[in-house]
């Protein structure tokens, strides 16, 4: 990532805009993780898969697009979708788009393609159409197929909009990738935003996350467009049993469409949001992955915890004040018996980044972070650029820090909380205040 503005290790398109994370894969001993992209603006447009591989998650390479729409099932884009190893042979599950002035004339199908070096990928057709879904569905909302391999069979778990409303999540099944059945719908509970998007399903963890679009004010997320996930079990029926309930998956601004790579359990999301300006457009870009996290559970609860990107520079220990400088890198803290915490990032030319403990919650402040990011969110918090996250207290307490050149990701005993910045370039100032019984603190740059 040659660009001087461009983030250190977050993935974003060489130029133009990116959302979605799709395909994360592991292959032949590379990482690989698709995206949708738009390569000839800033603003969303006619998708393609844009292509990174890397060995380590943390330093990327790009390749030729995987997929570029012009077909006459993807004409209008390919959107989101997934990838699975099966023989040696990377295939590639995404929807095909074709616009229609009238909404309700749009189609969204799924389709197949395949690729036997993981960088030319052969596009093979429609698998799942309208005629596939059960009545009670709408053709113009029918995409996001994750496709998962187990019990001797192919599954695919896409979602749908109800025609009386509400997104749900589809379950098929195959034995060749070519002929599917419908199975069930997943999800025991609807869908409290307009529609549902990317699903993802773990077996191995018991774990299902999905999108939500267009939340009511008011609901378990202050983001108007957000992630959950729950904890449980698909029954003989294939219907989902939570056994955690609908949980938050980050509690920043800025997380979407989250997806896992089945191989270490690597999660990476979209960290932007839908209806926000993106300041880096005057960059030539807009739109970035978050950082990977390793994800596994913990005592019933989804635990995060990130890679870290760079070289240990620093440790301090009991300490009650810290200064220094600090753009990108890595901040880690081990606490016991906290009682206090104040955080100033990115101090100078009159911007801040604070977070900070209240009440037996953390926030995360970005009202005077640089640029203003502003959305369709209204209510109070929003409009103050706070967002809060509930303090999980364990006996010693991490706090793991991650920031790059636009973004502060903040992980506190295993949730996480995402959000874009955008200071000038010079404000580096760190200030961390806090009172603990002990204290450890490490830098990595």
């Amino acid at each position: 990532m040659e660009n001087h503005f461009k983030p250190l290790f977050h993935i974003t398109a060489e130029k133009g805009w990116i959302n979605d994370p799709n395909g994360l894969v592991k292959f032949r001993n590379k990482y690989h993780i698709f995206f949708q992209h738009h390569p000839y603006s800033c603003e969303w447009g006619p998708m393609h898969w844009g292509h990174v591989v890397s060995e380590d998650l943390l330093h990327f390479k790009y390749l030729p697009y995987a997929l570029i729409p012009g077909d006459e099932f993807d004409k209008d884009g390919c959107f989101s979708g997934s990838s699975l190893v099966k023989d040696d042979t990377l295939y590639v599950v995404y929807t095909g788009f074709t616009y229609n002035e009238d909404p309700d004339k749009v189609r969204q199908i799924q389709c197949l393609a395949s690729s036997k070096d993981g960088i030319h990928f052969t596009k093979h057709g429609v698998i799942l159409d309208e005629k596939d879904l059960p009545l009670e569905y709408k053709s113009c909302d029918f995409r996001d197929p994750k496709l998962v391999y187990m019990n001797d069979a192919f599954y695919l778990f896409a979602v749908a909009k109800r025609k009386e409303g509400g997104g749900d999540i589809l379950l098929y099944k195959s034995r060749d990738l070519k002929k599917w059945g419908f199975v069930s719908s997943v999800l025991s509970h609807p869908s409290e935003g307009k529609m549902l998007e990317c699903p993802d399903y773990h077996h191995d963890l018991g774990l299902i996350m999905y999108s939500e679009q267009d939340l009511p004010e008011g609901s378990y997320c202050h983001n108007i467009c957000s992630c959950a996930y729950e904890l449980g079990e698909l029954n003989e029926d294939y219907k989902f049993i939570s056994k955690s309930g609908k949980q938050l998956l980050d509690y920043g601004f800025d997380f979407y469409a989250a997806q896992m790579i089945d191989d270490g359990h690597f999660l990476f999301a979209w960290m932007n949001m839908w209806d926000r300006n993106n300041p880096s457009s005057k960059y030539g870009f807009a739109g970035m992955l978050t950082c990977p996290r390793k994800v596994y559970v913990e005592d019933g609860l989804l635990v995060q915890k990130p890679l870290i990107f760079g070289k240990l520079d620093k440790e301090v220990n009991n300490f009650s004040s810290y200064n220094d400088h600090l753009k990108v890198g890595t901040i880690e803290l081990e606490l016991e018996g906290l009682e206090s915490l104040s955080i100033n990032l990115r101090e100078g030319n009159n911007e801040v980044t604070k977070f900070y403990l209240r009440n037996k919650e953390f926030y995360f402040d970005r009202s005077h972070s640089g640029e203003m990011i502003q959305g369709k969110e209204k209510d109070e918090l929003s409009l103050k650029g706070i967002r809060k996250m509930p303090y999980r207290r364990k006996e010693k307490d991490t706090i793991y820090i991650v920031m790059d050149k636009y973004s502060v990701e903040i992980f506190v005993n295993g949730l996480s909380m995402s959000n874009v910045i955008y200071p000038h370039d010079n404000s580096d100032g760190l200030t961390i205040n806090l009172k603990s019984k002990k204290t450890k603190l490490k830098i990595y740059r």
